[in-house]
């Protein structure tokens, strides 16, 4: 077997409330709560896990999701009407937009718990040539 990703823990103020949020936002669904944590399902078999932890605990993470143009929409479209802060960049230097880098779309944002997430379209790098 290759060596693959199967769960993250991520520190939140509230577990329920981050995977909701996260779940919600992109269509996902929260498939478990075990022990301390929430899960919610990626697309790769990839798990989420939310626990609660105490808020001066919690050190920000950067997550980058790739999605289709049409989760990307459907996910932007939600960030706006929500009224959430979101950039073109990571260095907050572009408020309000998305970014168009390699072909595709891109946005950053904070999740509840202060966590740094990215949505893009296409691989920084483009897609790789086959």
């Amino acid at each position: 077997m290759s060596v693959q990703l199967n769960h993250t823990i991520v520190h939140a103020r509230d577990n329920r409330e981050s995977a909701d949020f996260f779940a919600d936002l992109l269509g996902l669904a929260v498939t478990q709560e075990w022990g301390p944590f929430i899960a919610v399902a990626l697309g790769n078999d990839v798990t989420l896990d939310f626990a609660t932890v105490p808020a001066d605990h919690i050190a920000p993470q950067h997550y980058a999701f790739l999605v289709s143009e049409a989760e990307f929409d459907a996910a932007y479209e939600k960030i706006t009407a929500r009224g959430l802060d979101h950039w073109a960049d990571p260095h907050g230097k572009r408020p309000g937009e998305i970014n168009r880098n390699d072909g595709g779309k891109g946005v950053y944002f904070t999740d509840p718990s202060g966590h740094y997430m990215e949505l893009l379209t296409v691989p920084y790098g483009g897609w790789p040539q086959r």
